[in-house]
Parts: structure tokens; C-alpha cells; sequence
């Protein structure tokens, strides 16, 4: 018998075909949907992915970055520190011949090689105050380096039973040329100094209060300064990367305080301090502040 011969089998076997057929769409629907996540899975996890890629990729080249300036402020500093070793050297020798006029004459110019490198004595453990302590810093009996003999030239006029300070000063410096060889340096260590260094020009350079005797302010205010910048210097290229803006506000600061300097320059001497007038000094601190507050935000911007 035919199946249309018989309507109620016919039926059965069309709601059947249509059944099968409805499962069969749902199935392709459902291989479709599924396709689909796994391609919405798969870009997902490529989009993370080339994420990480690209921040391994800044990171290490912001790592490399840091280390290059790190380097090369660590060949700055060494350079320094034996041009001062050599100058102290010479230094040392009119003091011990009671030479005082070359004492005298080179005495601020070799100050300066230290002034510029400052932080980094300061952090090596007493070359700061073996060096450069200020009569009142320490006590009398420990109390030693440039400024001990800064006060036997201009205020005793003489270097008679200098001697041994002299000698101890030469050590020291030596001393410190060696320590600098290896000193461990890292990106906040450059922007901290920075910032101590103009720290360091308004706190004592601007006052006076650093050259008491000898009157030779300005050579630290300057050489403070130049080292500021020689840190800005290597970290100039990342800021630019990431604050053209105020990489730009720093270099304005630095021309306007190397303005200021200018009328105070005689060749590569400065006038003494005791020649400013009060108004002067003012000028000067003010452009000091003004540098000092775009460069402490290099360290935020580079963190960033």
C-alpha cells in the first residue's frame, strides 16, 4: 500500500521529515554559534596577547632607556671626580709650598668638580663632611678639608701647620675616585639628585653661608647648577617621550637661570659674592625656584 493512499501515514511522515529538518537547522545554527565564540574567544585572547607583547616591549625599552642615561651620568661623575683628584692635587701642593695667592686662585675652580657630583659623595657615607663640612658642621677637633683651608687663606693668611689637612684632603678625594667606580646609581637616585643640588643653591649658595670666608659663592652656585643639568641631560630623551611640554619648560628654566648668571661672569671666574647687591641675590633665587619646580616633576612623568 502507498503511503499516499493512506492520508494519516502521509501525514506522519511529513511531520517526521519536518522535525528531522527543524533539528538539522538547529544543529548547523548551533555548530554556527559555536564557531563563532571560539573566533570571538580567539581574537579576544590575540588582542590580550599582542596587549602584553606591546607592554613587554615598552617596558624593556624604557628599561634601556634608564640604563643608557644611567651610564652615561656614571661616565660624567667618574670624569669628574678625576679631574678633581687632579686639580686637588695641584691645590694641595700651594697650600703645603705656602703658595697662598695659587691656593687662593685655585682653590673655587676645583671645588666646582665636586659641587657638580655632589649627591653622589653624599650618598658614599662621610665624603661629604670630610670634604666640604663648614666650620660649625662638625666638631672643631673633626673638622677638616676645603673650607678648614679655606679659612687659613683668607682669614689667618696662612697655611703654616696645614699640612696634615692638606694631605687628608688628597686621601680623601683619592678615596672617593675609587668609591665612584662602582657606585650603584638608579633612575630616582639621578632625579632625587637633581633636585638636591638646586636644594643646595638656595639654601646655602644664594645665602652666602657656603663660602664664608673666601667669598666664592657663585663657582658652587654655578658648578650645583651644571650638575642639575647634566642629569636633566640624560634623562631628557624618555621625559621627551612622555612630557614634550615640560621637557620644553626645563630647558627655559635652564637658559633663563644661565642668563642670570651671565652679568656675574668674568671668563671663567665669577665675581665674588659680596658684590651682589641684595636685589641681585632676589634675581637670582627666584630663578632658582622656578627652575626647581618643573624639574621635581621629572620623576612622576617618568614613572608614569
Amino acid at each position: 500500500m502507498s503511503i499516499k493512499s493512506n492520508p494519516t501515514k502521509f501525514l506522519a511522515v511529513l511531520s517526521l521529515s519536518a522535525m528531522l529538518a527543524a533539528c538539522g537547522q538547529a544543529g548547523t545554527a548551533e555548530k554556527t554559534d559555536t564557531a563563532a565564540g571560539q573566533s570571538q574567544s580567539d581574537a579576544v585572547a590575540g588582542t590580550s596577547q599582542a596587549g602584553e607583547t606591546t607592554q613587554t616591549s615598552q617596558s624593556a625599552a624604557s628599561n634601556e632607556a634608564d640604563q643608557a642615561a644611567i651610564e652615561q651620568y656614571h661616565k660624567f661623575v667618574i670624569s669628574q671626580t678625576d679631574q678633581f683628584v687632579k686639580e686637588t692635587d695641584a691645590f694641595v701642593k700651594a697650600v703645603k709650598a705656602g703658595d697662598l695667592e695659587t691656593a687662593k686662585k685655585l682653590y673655587a675652580p676645583t671645588r666646582m668638580y665636586f659641587e657638580r657630583i655632589e649627591p653622589i659623595a653624599e650618598s658614599l657615607g662621610d665624603f661629604d663632611p670630610w670634604i666640604d663640612a663648614r666650620e660649625g658642621d662638625v666638631p672643631d677637633s673633626e673638622w677638616r678639608g676645603f673650607h678648614r683651608l679655606e679659612k687659613a687663606l683668607w682669614v689667618d693668611k696662612s697655611t703654616k701647620g696645614m699640612d696634615k689637612v692638606a694631605d687628608q684632603l688628597l686621601q680623601d678625594v683619592k678615596q672617593l675616585r675609587v668609591k665612584v667606580e662602582h657606585v650603584e646609581i638608579d633612575t630616582q637616585m639621578l632625579v632625587t639628585g637633581a633636585v638636591e643640588l638646586l636644594n643646595e643653591v638656595s639654601s646655602s649658595k644664594v645665602t652666602g653661608e657656603e663660602e664664608r670666608y673666601s667669598h666664592t659663592d657663585l663657582y658652587d652656585f654655578a658648578a650645583n647648577v651644571e650638575g642639575a643639568k647634566e642629569i636633566y641631560l640624560v634623562l631628557k630623551p624618555t621625559l621627551e617621550k612622555k612630557d614634550a611640554a615640560l621637557a620644553k619648560e626645563i630647558d627655559t628654566r635652564f637658559a633663563e637661570l644661565d642668563q642670570s648668571l651671565s652679568p656675574y661672569r668674568k671668563g671663567t671666574d665669577f665675581v665674588l659674592y659680596t658684590e651682589l647687591k641684595p636685589e641681585e641675590t632676589k634675581k637670582l633665587s627666584q630663578t632658582i625656584d622656578a627652575l626647581a619646580e618643573p624639574l621635581s616633576k621629572i620623576g612622576t612623568v617618568l614613572e608614569g
